[in-house]
């Protein structure tokens, strides 16, 4: 018999359906992994085999993350990599992601996924593109499979190296029908294209200056054929830019179109200098961009335009990007700087709060070409998050406890549901134990360290 999980009694359930609505005094049942009805807690039915009482809580739907590199948790503040541009950055971390082993991406991949999830995150897509030594795919799905997070596990490659004019050692390449033939085995094997699916692949070159345009327009091919989603990096920085104009005398997004790399089945992570030609055209084609604003404060790339890519009709979602180069991975907070650095660069009315919690949910779900996440409403995945108000962080905010979420310091959730089962409950992971995981973590981020000389033993 499917079972039933009731949320009632919630200060304020944030929907996100297609009116927006905001339910005081609201409920949510679920039966199986599936959204049954939302309402006032009055009008659902008042029992379930589980009821969990949200007094004092806002409830919404899980966020969603369209961009990281979650391996990059073991190699935080390194301090070859605190400063430089996004060039400079990844030419002092290569050699040091070249020890990579599978135990570290696997355990990495639970870390940031515990981060993720504690953060309000139900649904993440990970950008796996360097795999040295034992290194596969796999270690990042089972990990997710788990701790019980919606996965979307996107196959990166890199295929030119510094021989042939490509930014990465030659070391951490891959040769070209390598990466294809993977690509075909880990589709074939591991993506569910059904409704409510728990893991998806995506077919994910790394960048222009790593991979080949033939690659591109093979991996575009690919990924069509089989009906999987798309996604690479994309005018990051200025020399991001620089680079596509010297090598393809193109723009970034020129390039992108000429590849086959636009459509609603493609997302771009950054695209913080992206030109206003490439922006509209992204707007027609339903195009999507993986907004990564903590990354982009961090490595100097730029304030991206995202009120006017959001006027443009493009679809936008947001990205922690690696701990490398955020060296966090809180959700909220990601939301939290989305709205901040919009009004730094464009105006105080450039991105209200609510705005900034649409990106992070039904933005992230378009942009991940799904219609089952991102909002609270009969037929959706139960994700759903909710956090308490009685926090010191709360204290004043509660005259709008929705906005509260993002102006106010980011908090953790107090519950967790993902596909109907419970991953959180009273602030704690129920899948992992968390201090086990942290200690192995930081044991593998000092072998990393130690293997290239960049900590020395005490």
């Amino acid at each position: 018999m499917t079972r039933t999980l009731l949320i009632k009694n919630a200060r304020v359930v944030v929907t996100m359906d297609d009116e927006r609505r905001e339910i005081d005094n609201g409920a949510i049942f679920v039966r199986g992994n599936v959204i049954e009805a939302v309402g006032p807690s009055a009008d659902l039915p008042q029992a379930a085999d589980e009821v969990i009482d949200a007094t004092g809580q806002v409830v919404m739907p899980g966020l969603v993350n369209t961009h990281h590199h979650m391996y990059q948790s073991l190699t935080r503040v390194i301090p070859a990599a605190q400063n430089g541009e996004l060039f400079n950055w990844l030419t002092n971390l290569y050699p040091i992601w070249a020890n990579l082993t599978g135990e570290m991406v696997h355990v990495s991949t639970l870390t940031a996924m515990s981060e993720l999830i504690l953060s309000g995150c139900t649904t993440s897509s990970d950008h796996l593109y360097i795999y040295p030594n034992d290194c596969r795919l796999e270690d990042s799905i089972e990990a997710a499979q788990k701790i019980g997070m919606r996965f979307h596990a996107a196959r990166g490659a890199m295929s030119v190296g510094q021989s042939k004019g490509g930014l990465p050692p030659d070391a951490v390449v891959e040769d070209e029908a390598a990466i294809l033939k993977d690509t075909r085995r880990l589709i074939e094997t591991f993506h569910d294209a059904d409704r409510h699916a728990m893991q998806r692949i995506v077919v994910a070159p790394c960048s222009p200056f790593s991979v080949s345009r033939d690659l591109m327009k093979e991996a575009a091919g690919l990924a069509r054929s089989y009906g999987v989603s798309l996604h690479t990096h994309l005018a990051e920085n200025a020399n991001d830019i620089a680079y596509s104009r010297e090598k393809f005398n193109m723009t970034p997004a020129q390039y992108a179109e000429d590849c086959g790399w636009v459509g609603h089945d493609v997302w771009h992570a950054h695209c913080v200098q992206l030109d206003d030609d490439g922006i509209y055209m992204f707007g027609r084609t339903g195009t999507g961009i993986a907004h990564c604003p903590c990354s982009n404060m961090r490595l100097a790339s730029g304030i991206a335009p995202i009120r006017k890519m959001i006027d443009a009709g493009v679809p936008v979602g947001l990205g922690v990007d690696g701990c490398a180069s955020n060296d966090a991975g809180h959700m909220l907070g990601e939301a939290r700087q989305a709205m901040l650095l919009q009004r730094v660069g464009f105006g105080p009315d450039a991105m209200t709060a609510r705005q900034a919690l649409e990106i992070a949910t039904l933005g992230g779900a378009k942009v991940l070409n799904r219609d089952d996440i991102g909002a609270l409403k009969p037929g959706m995945s139960a994700d759903i998050v909710t956090f308490r108000l009685d926090q010191i962080g709360f204290a004043g905010a509660l005259h709008d406890p929705v906005a509260a979420l993002v102006f106010c310091t980011p908090s953790n959730v107090t519950h967790s549901i993902i596909n109907g089962k419970v991953v959180v409950r009273d602030g704690q992971l129920q899948t992992v134990d968390l201090p086990v995981v942290i200690e192995r973590h930081n044991a593998l981020a000092s072998q990393l360290a130690l293997a290239t000389g960049t900590r020395k033993v005490a």
